[in-house]
């Protein structure tokens, strides 16, 4: 792409994420916002006439429109849609999770490697500051200790809270904890709709971590706490707030062990924006996205062996 030719950008399914993408997009410079789609024309008009661009209700229509797309459709329209993109070589920007199905996972990645396409998923936590600022200083995960609670939304509720919210946090665990799952304990209640609304998930890892994981959309408040603990230190992050509390274990001058906060670097950006910027450079530059299809799929294999887990003798769903 030649610096004066700028990057055509599509956005499917213009509800509350897709709003939030054209906004960021819109923020690039080197980006024009050139079609919009919603099986619900009059959102994507909505949002054209903001935009100044063609609005359809098909997604199909926009393939000769666009270079890149940001996908933001419910998760059981995730892989019909991006398929299309995909085949039409498109890069795209998919949100969490991945897909409903390993299988459909599977299709899309190797149709992205055929056709030599940027595949980034969504998963915003990733560009949090607090989060990226954890890169600095974390080694050895011993215990993780999770807490992603929201108020009940009609929202996301199309698949189990696993795959809503806790997916968030499966990703950041595989990120730091980097070594193979070994047992997965987990149970989950639905209360307001008919899919599992809370759940607690215990994950055991081949280097001996352990993580402790809970996830509700029934909750009458909202924090997404995440907490790590190893023989480097403890570290708080609160991923709503945007804030980390980092300490480390030193020897002090007496030879004895002492505690210390650390002073981390943290950054002000906007975690979404960060996450679209992102998504634009690699499809600029060619290069791997931060938060890859490969990424997406194997969050995407956790949180579906959790689901089979609560079904067998080894979980349990009330």
């Amino acid at each position: 792409m030649t610096p004066e030719k700028k990057l055509r950008i599509g956005v499917v399914g213009i509800g509350h994420l897709g709003g939030y993408h054209l906004q960021k997009y819109a923020r690039i410079g080197s980006c024009v916002i050139a079609a919009v789609s919603d099986s619900q024309i009059e959102k994507a008009q909505k949002a054209a006439d903001l935009y100044g661009c063609p609005a359809f209700a098909d997604h199909r229509d926009m393939l000769d429109r666009v270079d890149a797309v940001s996908i933001a459709v419910p998760t059981g329209d995730h892989f019909a849609v991006t398929r299309d993109f995909l085949a039409a070589g498109i890069d795209t920007l998919i949100e969490k999770p991945l897909c409903a199905s390993l299988e459909e996972a599977d299709e899309l990645l190797a149709l992205a490697r055929k056709n030599r396409l940027i595949l980034q998923v969504g998963f915003v936590e990733r560009f949090n500051p607090a989060v990226m600022a954890l890169e600095q200083v974390i080694t050895r995960p011993a215990f993780i200790e999770v807490h992603r609670l929201h108020p009940f939304f009609e929202r996301g509720t199309d698949v189990d809270v696993i795959l809503d919210l806790m997916i968030h946090d499966l990703d950041l665990i595989l990120k730091f904890v980097d070594a193979p799952v070994t047992r997965v304990e987990a149970v989950g209640v639905p209360i307001l709709s008919d899919k599992i609304d809370i759940s607690n998930v215990r994950l055991s890892f081949a280097t001996g971590c352990i993580a402790n994981i809970t996830a509700s959309r029934i909750s009458a408040k909202t924090m997404q706490k995440i907490r790590f603990f190893g023989p480097e230190g403890y570290h708080s992050v609160d991923c709503r707030k945007r804030e980390v509390l980092s300490f480390s274990k030193i020897t002090g001058g007496d030879g004895k062990p002492q505690i210390v906060q650390n002073a981390l670097e943290l950054g002000s950006h906007d975690p979404l924006e960060e996450e679209i910027r992102s998504f634009v450079k690699a499809v600029q530059e060619r290069s791997q996205p931060r938060v890859s299809g490969e990424d997406g799929r194997k969050s995407l294999a956790l949180a579906i062996d959790i689901l089979q887990k609560m079904k067998t003798q080894e979980g349990l769903r009330l």
